[in-house]
């Protein structure tokens, strides 16, 4: 099974993880709606939903940027609109955009709260939502339809509120959405997983956080690579998991892990949130 032909609607694909994961798509021949909110170049975030087109173009793909701001309803709801006239439906629904702020209670102002789970919750609900008739279409027509969403496994444990609690329950917030979804879509023959790293992984929104050592992450690819195995298994059996991006890859046969290192023999890495 492959992604030939195949619709994938990507939230933040303009850049970093959501883009790899289109591209990875796109060179099987896939069919990429970037739902992205940057039209214009910024120098501190460099990548656009134009420069992202053109990349996945080179891949292998056709490319659909739409500027798309998902915490908007009629923003998603003309985005798919586009997709479905564009490519005549969706088959793949990813929830890759998201906001983060590492910040205690005192230092979170609610609006960087709301904007957390505008993005976060409200994005990641309202694109499903939004796609869901697609997503239904899809499956009636033996299109293998999934839902991944970049979100951690769901954990109790006071250690990962702690010093984010707005940070974690808007994250915890989109897994939630994979753990109801996946039963509530079930029947309708739809997968929805959930996709996370073990390491911090290299992006340009994480080399904007200070202090982070980027020697000691992965790519972007390791993600990619392993949102490609979930996304072409079959959605009538592999639904309702939270994927630990390494673990996926090593219980699929992939044995050189080093090739996603940003420094190659780095052994120690700077894990991520949400793992325990």
């Amino acid at each position: 099974m492959n992604l030939n032909g195949k619709t994938l609607f990507i939230t933040g694909a303009s850049r970093g993880i959501g883009l790899a994961i289109a591209k990875r798509a796109a060179r099987d021949g896939a069919n990429i709606v970037i739902a992205a909110k940057t039209t214009e170049a910024n120098p501190k975030l460099p990548g656009t939903i134009h420069t992202a087109a053109a990349e996945i173009e080179a891949a292998g793909g056709k490319a659909l940027a739409v500027q798309t701001d998902i915490r908007d309803e009629a923003s998603v709801l003309a985005a798919v609109e586009q997709a479905v006239q564009a490519f005549g439906g969706i088959d793949i629904l990813v929830n890759n955009a998201s906001a983060i702020s590492l910040t205690s209670t005192p230092d979170t102002p609610m609006k960087r709260f709301d904007l957390m789970f505008g993005v976060n919750v409200r994005g990641t609900y309202l694109c499903t939502q939004a796609c869901l008739p697609q997503l239904i279409a899809s499956a009636k027509a033996g299109r293998n339809p999934h839902v991944l969403t970049m979100s951690p496994p769901l954990s109790m444990k006071p250690h990962w509120f702690q010093n984010h609690v707005a940070y974690t329950m808007a994250k915890y917030g989109m897994s939630e959405c994979t753990l109801g979804h996946a039963a509530e879509f079930k029947p309708h023959g739809i997968a929805v997983n959930s996709l996370w790293p073990r390491t911090a992984i290299a992006t340009a929104a994480l080399q904007m956080i200070p202090g982070v050592d980027i020697a000691r992450c992965r790519k972007p690819e390791i993600l990619a690579d392993a949102a490609y195995l979930i996304l072409t298994s079959d959605a009538t059996t592999t639904t309702g998991n939270f994927f630990i991006d390494d673990t996926l890859l090593g219980e699929r046969g992939v044995t050189d892990l080093d090739q996603y290192s940003v420094t190659p023999g780095t052994k120690q890495f700077i894990p991520d949130f949400f793992v325990d």
